[in-house]
C-alpha cells in the first residue's frame, strides 16, 4: 500500500510541474500594460511563429517582438494561446490575436497585418504610426 501512494504522490507531482512551468510563462506576458510605441504593417504569407498559416495581407493579426516570446519552440509560446494586442491610434482601438513574431522589432514596436493597419490608418502610405498598445487576453 505505501509503495502504491508513494507512486500516487509522485504522479501527482509530475504532472503539476507542466502546468506550473507553463503558467509561469504565461504570468511573464505583461497584460493591460499599456506600452507607448510604435506600428507598421507586413503583408507576408506562410506559417507564423505560431506554427498556423498566415497570410498578413489579409489577415487580422500582429506579430510581437522577440522579447516577449518565452519558449524555445515560439509555436508553444504562450503568446499563441489566446493572447491578443489592443492597439490605440487617432481615436480608433483594434484588439487582434498574436499570430507571429516580429525578428526586427524592438519591445514597444509592433508589426500588424496589412489590413489592421489599414483600417486604423486609412491606408498604407503612413508606414510607420505612433501607437499605445497593450496585451490582452482573447
Amino acid at each position: 500500500m505505501a509503495i502504491v501512494k508513494k507512486a500516487l504522490v509522485a504522479l501527482a507531482v509530475a504532472g503539476t510541474i507542466p502546468l506550473a512551468v507553463a503558467g509561469t510563462a504565461y504570468a511573464d506576458i505583461p497584460f493591460n500594460q499599456p506600452v507607448n510605441g510604435n506600428a507598421t504593417y507586413y503583408d507576408s504569407v506562410g506559417y507564423g511563429a505560431c506554427g498556423t498559416q498566415i497570410n498578413a495581407g489579409t489577415d487580422y493579426l500582429v506579430a510581437v517582438s522577440p522579447s516577449y516570446w518565452t519558449s524555445a519552440n515560439p509555436n508553444n509560446d504562450p503568446l499563441c494561446s489566446g493572447v491578443s494586442v489592443q492597439v490605440s491610434y487617432n481615436g480608433q482601438t483594434v484588439t487582434v490575436p498574436v499570430k507571429d513574431q516580429c525578428p526586427g522589432c524592438d519591445a514597444s514596436h509592433i508589426d500588424l497585418g496589412k489590413p489592421v493597419f489599414t483600417q486604423l490608418t486609412g491606408g498604407t502610405d503612413l508606414g510607420n504610426i505612433p501607437v499605445t498598445w497593450q496585451f490582452v487576453h482573447s
